[in-house]
């Protein structure tokens, strides 16, 4: 196919609109890095997503998905891999901190410290 036209691609998709809204998404996917399912032929990314699209090379269930998916408010947490799962400590008091939250262990930390460190945290704050 030499030349893409939107009659090629109105055969697989009816809607003009949703063609854009797919053909877009497809068009960002290969500027992300996917893998071209045709030849580029010097096209650039809009084009070329529009062969495919005539072309029924790539699939259009997942480039709708994929619109869904980049419309949503909050987007999807990627995975994290078991390698960085083992870098992040799981003990909560890492740094040897505190909860200044709890009143008990406030209590406790003012009787364990002198007036004038409690008077210069007071000056402090």
């Amino acid at each position: 196919m030499a030349r893409v036209t939107v009659e090629d691609c109105i055969e697989k998709v009816p809607n003009r609109f949703e063609l854009v809204l797919l053909a877009a998404q497809r068009a960002r996917g290969l500027s992300r890095g996917e893998e071209m399912t045709l030849s580029r032929d010097n096209d650039k990314n809009p084009v070329v997503a529009l062969r495919e699209i005539a072309e029924e090379t790539v699939g259009l269930d997942n480039l709708r998905e994929g619109i869904v998916r980049s419309l949503a408010r909050a987007p999807e947490p990627e995975p994290v891999d078991e390698e960085v799962m083992d870098l992040i400590p799981t003990d909560q008091n890492i740094f040897g901190l505190q909860d200044i939250s709890s009143e008990e262990e406030n209590a406790h930390m003012a009787e364990t410290m002198s007036q004038e460190e409690i008077s210069a945290m007071a000056n402090h704050r």
